[in-house]
């Protein structure tokens, strides 16, 4: 770039030095900025430099100067992230598993280039404190793209779903064959991102694993289940399951004692039906879908809740403590 092209780029070059340079704890003098700017081939003095200033200001900048000593340093204020927002965009990149490690540091490299370059370092120490298992599936961070797509132009998808088996490899699902759903929102839960979607086939409200899918295509056909989406409640709905595990939607009533009312709350939300019992014990209508991964919640909390209605949900989980209860005796049995 030629210098008078340059020249006509000071006050981009200008806006660079002082937001990766400078923040509420780091400024820089008249002089260094000029020094600075001639590194880039540009010419500048001390009034250009508060015309510049002020055009910066008018522009939405925050440039504040302040006196240190004989010595004004001039530094960014207040940005569009500050340092705390931006460390919880870090740490939920980190911490989401459908992100894999080099798509979760391209996207941090990105976060921090929204703060000062000593923002920077914080940002990477928070990084370094987080050592959380990462999804292996590369090709999420594309699916999600195309996910909205095909919801946004009202279109199915196809895709193949795997699980890993015990050689750590991927195994295709139904002998390899295609799901043909369609798409109606995503849902960020336990981590993961999961689609909710239509099986026309069963005519059902299901939901799959983003980073489980592979080969997802749109299929050029209008999406169906709008009559049952019209009435779907994604809270309530991500409400009922446990670990996203689906089964049937059952309202079960529990029995606790009084200190586990807040456990309830938590897992279930503000609007969970409970009623006092006795001094020592209340009563709560949950609505959850059926599945181990429930009955693992109520082991969980040990003899703090127990589950007194419907009385097939009851046996239900009397089946549970059997059947675990038979794994340990046979084990012991196996051992002698």
């Amino acid at each position: 770039m030629a210098q008078g092209e340059q020249q006509k780029a000071k006050l981009l070059y200008l806006m660079r030095i002082l937001s990766e340079e400078t923040d509420d704890s780091h400024g820089l003098t008249l002089k260094q900025i000029t020094e600075k700017l001639n590194a880039y081939g540009i010419t500048a003095d001390r009034k250009t430099l508060y015309n510049d200033f002020e055009l910066l200001r008018t522009f939405g900048i925050d440039i504040i100067n302040e006196q240190k000593g004989r010595d004004y340093l001039y530094h960014v204020g207040s940005r569009e992230f500050e340092l705390p927002e931006l460390k919880l965009l870090v740490d939920s990149v980190q911490s989401a598993k459908f992100l894999s490690v080099r798509k979760s540091n391209d996207l941090i490299k990105k976060i921090e280039s929204l703060g000062s370059r000593y923002d920077a370092k914080h940002l990477q120490r928070q990084v370094l404190i987080s050592d959380r298992v990462k999804t292996m599936n590369e090709s999420v961070y594309y699916s999600v793209d195309l996910l909205h797509e095909a919801i946004n132009t009202n279109r199915q998808v196809r895709f193949h779903y795997f699980q890993w088996n015990t050689k750590k490899e991927m195994e295709l699902r139904k002998n390899g064959a295609w799901y043909q759903i369609s798409p109606w929102g995503l849902m960020w839960d336990d981590e993961n991102y999961y689609l909710v979607a239509f099986d026309a086939e069963d005519e059902k409200i299901k939901h799959y694993r983003v980073d489980k899918m592979l080969h997802l295509q749109i299929v050029n056909e209008d999406r169906k289940g709008n009559e049952q989406f019209q009435q779907f409640n994604p809270a309530k709905y991500s409400k009922s399951l446990f670990g996203m595990y689906g089964g049937e939607t059952v309202e079960v009533t529990v029995e606790g004692r009084k200190e586990f009312a807040g456990i309830v709350i938590d897992r279930f939300g503000k609007d969970v039906l409970i009623r006092k019992k006795d001094e020592d014990h209340f009563i709560a209508h949950i609505t959850v879908a059926l599945s181990r991964p429930f009955f693992g919640w109520m082991f969980s909390v040990g003899d703090g809740l127990k589950i007194i209605a419907p009385e097939s949900v009851v046996c239900r989980m009397k089946e549970e403590l059997d059947r675990v209860r038979n794994l340990y005796e046979n084990g012991k049995e196996d051992q002698e």
